[in-house]
């Protein structure tokens, strides 16, 4: 997980220090064990390992419930197979082991979806985009050597395969069908697709009856609405920050204007 470098320094414990290695230095514990007492010492380290074997059977989800609760903005440095745990992590031990109530604790495991599902998103931008630019590029080639020779085939990009009946992209048609609350995991672009096919074109794409195509598309309408909804918000504050920052410049200019007169 990539962290701001401020943010990785305000999660960590006052009492810590930093040491700085020369190349092919490293790092170990200085250990002085007693020659008469070497076996208590290894007898010692045995039965702490044994104490760490047994407590590594509890759920993942519950030392990071306990990171958690010392510190909320340990969340900051948690990787994303961290945060899935938790939200797949049961809402009422989740609640327990935080010390919350169980609705604080449901809103916090809804947080969490949001965010995995925006970096899912992200991640499936950036590599459409990747793939975008690389067949511009092999297009471009193509044309520049395709004077005097016939038609070429053009190798279609693994992943990206196009259904020619649905126009659906097949990793799209996947999570569609083998998912659960699959909206959530779908892009804004592939939302507004599912709602412009309608429910006869998804029945018939689907395979589904008509219930569970029609609780797929209301799903779908509301994850939309709930994305313009965010976006609205975000543009609603920083608007309101504008203005802030507007007001107390324009009171310092009429006081400027009013102060030669007053004299």
């Amino acid at each position: 997980t990539i962290v701001e470098d401020q943010g990785y320094f305000l999660c960590l414990p006052s009492n810590t220090k930093f040491m700085l290695l020369h190349n092919n230095e490293t790092w170990a514990p200085s250990r002085k064990i007693d020659g008469g007492t070497a076996w208590m010492a290894r007898e010692s380290m045995l039965l702490e390992a044994d104490t760490v074997d047994a407590s590594s059977a509890a759920a993942p989800w519950v030392n990071l419930a306990q990171q958690l609760k010392q510190d909320l903005t340990s969340i900051i440095l948690m990787s994303e197979a961290d945060l899935q745990s938790l939200v797949d992590a049961p809402c009422s031990q989740l609640a327990s082991a935080l010390g919350f109530q169980d609705k604080k604790a449901e809103e916090l495991q809804e947080t969490l979806q949001r965010t995995l599902d925006r970096k899912e998103e992200e991640r499936q931008s950036k590599a459409l985009l990747q793939l975008y630019v690389k067949a511009v590029e092999k297009e471009d080639r193509l044309q520049e050597g395709q004077s005097h020779q016939g038609p070429v085939d053009v190798d279609v990009p693994d992943g990206v395969e196009v259904d020619s009946v649905s126009g659906f992209m097949s990793r799209t048609l996947m999570v569609l069908k083998g998912k659960t609350s699959p909206e959530t995991r779908l892009s804004t672009e592939d939302l507004q697709m599912v709602m412009s096919k309608g429910p006869e074109v998804m029945r018939q794409v689907l395979g589904w009856d008509s219930e569970r195509t029609a609780a797929l598309l209301q799903a779908c309408k509301a994850e939309l609405s709930t994305r313009l909804q965010q976006i609205q918000a975000m543009q609603s504050i920083s608007n309101t920050r504008l203005d802030g920052s507007r007001q107390p410049n324009a009171t310092n200019t009429e006081e400027a204007a009013e102060t030669p007169g007053s004299s």
